[in-house]
């Protein structure tokens, strides 16, 4: 199940940190929140630093467990 049409003020509790991936201080930051304390217990929350008010997507965690082990992997090119 992805959760769409959420903003990240209606996440109370989550815990946002940007991804080390982001670097520098370009602005182009990816945050992602573990929703541990949140109703999406089981779900993690990624939205653009640039917005941290602005809409979130979620994601059951294994979904994004597989994603980011697939990215580790190679499997979207170079």
């Amino acid at each position: 199940m992805t959760t769409n049409n959420l903003t990240a003020s209606e996440l109370r509790g989550a815990v946002w940190r940007k991804s080390s991936y982001s670097g520098g201080s370009e602005g182009q930051c990816v945050e992602v929140a573990d929703l541990t304390a949140t109703p999406f217990a089981g779900m993690r929350a990624i939205r653009d630093s640039k917005n941290p008010d602005g809409p979130v997507l979620v994601f059951p965690e294994p979904t994004v467990a597989g994603f980011l082990a697939d990215v580790r992997d190679g499997k979207f090119g170079s």
